[in-house]
């Protein structure tokens, strides 16, 4: 491996914690280059909730390199596109009765997030845009204003500017009256908050530490924001795709955000992708005033548009991530009951979940002995402290109990030594 020692960047960060070259990779696993297979409860950040090189998709992207389908298209109109397009509007939009056009805004999330952005400024002609403690929506200097963990904020360099943070629910503790201070602060003229032209929040914070937000906070924050002509912003980059059950993570929570922010597994198969959702009368853009060389990756659109026809013409897919959720979520909460003096908490909703401890040191170390053990698992939260499951959506149930069965070995041996 010194050869990624001499010539990457210190920057690199996964592969600190899984010191092995990988070389191939099939639904829930992925193999080292000597052949041991590891359970992958990290899927890409997110980015596979439809496994490894998932053999339906494959198929599909293999058929359209076969014959020579248009690779790179900027915003051309191409076939793969339309069908994307069409399919989105037939398998999302429609049985959820919303209306949004799509705006491609690049390959990540991040750029998502910055066409999001600008949109709500453009818009209202506001600058001031409000996010909340512990969130994450990307590395670029907009998304990053929006970014709450204060190793990222530095790393930019220059001043933050635009963007007040607010708690987000349950910040403090079950008392606090969260959007109570975001009311007053909006309602008071003496505060020094300047009207903001949108909110942008996520309804589970993933690299926040798995903070789920509840249903009546986020239909509060629509209602306060509606009431002071504040665009709703929703980043589901890495909580979207079915992560929490349903296509969409918000749809629980019975709100419509005026913009939604997709990346990560919209592309289906791990190929870069990102979409901007707006509502049609938020569509003032004038031709070309947001563009990207890489908006068009047609094999990207191909992946996406089967990913949509495979997993989202039923409701099977969403009552199994419940169910294996749910199955998660106990699992958890008995390593909890089993360990009660470290003072662990379960947290999550559907297949984002999380186990929090004390500081980032022990979840490390859990991390470090699930590794050794053949699952990879990866650390969030502000210090690092929480233990993040991010599992293919598709994993099996006797992968479920196998890597459950894999983190409280690695928990007891993060807690009281010994392998």
């Amino acid at each position: 491996m010194s050869i990624f020692e001499q010539l990457e960047s210190e920057v690199r960060s996964y592969c600190r914690g899984w010191p092995v070259v990988f070389d191939r990779a099939s639904g829930s696993r992925i193999y080292a280059e000597d052949g041991r297979p590891y359970l992958d409860f990290f899927a890409g950040a997110g980015a596979l909730n439809y496994g490894h090189n998932n053999p339906v998709l494959k198929q599909a992207l293999i058929d359209y390199l076969a014959r020579d389908g248009v690779t790179h298209a900027l915003d051309m109109f191409t076939a793969a596109k339309r069908d994307l397009l069409v399919t989105l509007e037939e398998k999302i939009f429609a049985p959820r009765e919303l209306s949004y056009r799509v705006v491609f805004p690049g390959p990540g999330g991040t750029n998502a997030v910055e066409a999001a952005l600008k949109l709500a400024r453009k818009v209202t002609g506001r600058k001031q845009v409000v996010h909340f403690t512990n969130g994450f929506h990307g590395m670029t200097l907009g998304a990053l204003s929006a970014t709450g963990n204060s190793l990222h904020r530095r790393g930019a360099g220059v001043p933050l500017v635009h963007a007040t943070p607010m708690p987000f629910d349950r910040y403090f503790d079950d008392s606090f009256p969260y959007l109570g201070y975001f009311e007053r602060l909006l309602d008071d003229p003496g505060s020094g908050l300047d009207e903001p032209a949108a909110v942008i929040v996520e309804t589970v914070q993933g690299e926040g530490g798995i903070n789920a937000a509840s249903a009546e906070w986020l239909r509060g924050l629509q209602e306060l924001c509606r009431s002071h002509g504040i665009l709703v912003i929703v980043d589901d980059v890495q909580m979207g795709c079915g992560r929490t059950g349903p296509f969409f993570s918000f749809e629980d929570a019975g709100i419509e955000p005026d913009l939604v922010c997709l990346s990560k597994s919209i592309g289906g198969y791990g190929l870069p992708m990102a979409l901007t959702l707006i509502k049609p009368e938020l569509d003032v853009w004038e031709p070309g005033e947001h563009n990207g060389t890489f908006r068009g990756v047609s094999p990207a659109f191909v992946t996406a548009a089967e990913a949509l026809r495979v997993y989202w013409s039923d409701d099977e897919l969403e009552k199994s991530t419940r169910a294996k959720g749910e199955r998660v979520g106990i699992g958890l909460q008995n390593v909890v009951e089993r360990f009660p003096e470290a003072g662990l908490v379960a947290k999550g909703r559907g297949l984002a979940r999380g186990l929090e401890f004390s500081g980032g040191e022990l979840a490390g170390q859990v991390c470090a002995a699930a590794f050794e053990r053949g699952l990879l698992l990866e650390t969030s939260g502000p210090g690092g402290e929480v233990v993040k499951l991010l599992p293919p959506l598709t994993l099996t149930d006797a992968e479920v109990d196998e890597g459950l069965e894999i983190i409280a070995e690695s928990v007891k041996s993060a807690l009281v030594g010994g392998r």
